[in-house]
């Protein structure tokens, strides 16, 4: 499993990169909804639907969702397509109080017409925060790449802290294999890499403790978005949302922290007022 793993990652890493940094927005928008779109399916495993029809209609309604919002909203004004992802930032506040009190809180989300609408709020804006943040400016496809990278960092840290420290668990009845010693450790690693990278992105020196700051909420949000899905994972009693990645799942087991992470990110650029000082 684990050479599984570490093949899957060699080879979806450089990818990543590339298609970030190499290609134009308007692409990079095809490619993502593609994940998107993969994640939609997937995500009516949540909802434990074997009609193939029924998950296909689920499937369009998100294609339609991506289409309307690369039509009617600009990318390039910030502004004009906040919205979103300011709603979808409501959306995890209300997730982490269901996360803290599951599984009372199941009979809160567990209903279909819920369960429609979250997946919406949770894929819709994910794909309009890192599209919007690719075509925020100059250093947007930069932004895009720290973004992931920082989610990674904050993994990693709280994989190898969790391993060697770990004792108290941070949710047991959603994740049991998370401790509090490893999301410490990945929060106190993804300072250390936020402090470098506003060197790398030319930050004003006085803008870096905001920076480390919004970098920091980040990581606590994408802890929430892998929180949040395996609780939904587990009320379905499915192990991993699919099977497209040897040794990594689905599409949702790898982007489940970026559908957090992301719109709060791009949220807090905008309230810090960091979009316009450099970074963007």
């Amino acid at each position: 499993m684990l050479k599984q793993r570490l093949l899957t990652a060699a080879i979806l890493v450089p990818l990543v990169v590339w298609g970030i940094l190499g290609l134009s927005t308007h692409y990079l928008a095809g490619v993502l909804a593609l994940f998107i779109v993969q994640g939609a399916w997937e995500w009516t495993g949540f909802m434990q639907w074997r009609s193939t029809a029924l998950r296909l209609v689920y499937v369009l309604l998100v294609m339609l969702g991506l289409l309307a919002i690369w039509h009617f909203i600009p990318l390039d004004a910030l502004n004009d397509w906040l919205a979103l992802p300011v709603l979808s930032l409501f959306w995890w506040l209300l997730a982490m109080v269901w996360v803290l009190s599951y599984p009372r809180s199941v009979r809160r989300w567990s209903a279909t017409p819920a369960m429609v609408v979250i997946g919406l709020l949770v894929l819709l804006p994910t794909w309009l925060a890192v599209i919007g943040l690719h075509a925020s400016g100059e250093q947007g496809p930069l932004l895009v790449l720290y973004l992931l990278s920082l989610i990674w960092v904050a993994d990693s840290g709280a994989y190898f802290g969790g391993r060697t420290w770990g004792k108290r668990k941070l949710a047991p009845e959603v994740s049991p294999g998370k401790t509090w010693e490893g999301v410490a450790s990945g929060a106190v690693l993804s300072m250390v890499y936020a402090q470098g990278a506003a060197q790398v992105l030319h930050l004003p020196g006085n803008q870096w403790p905001v920076f480390v700051v919004l970098s920091l909420v980040t990581v606590v949000f994408s802890v929430l978005g892998d929180l949040t899905e395996s609780m939904f994972k587990r009320h379905a009693g499915i192990k991993d949302s699919g099977s497209l990645l040897p040794g990594h799942g689905g599409v949702l087991d790898r982007i489940d922290s970026v559908t957090a992470a992301a719109p709060v990110f791009v949220v807090g650029l905008w309230l810090t007022g960091l979009t316009g000082n450099g970074v963007s």
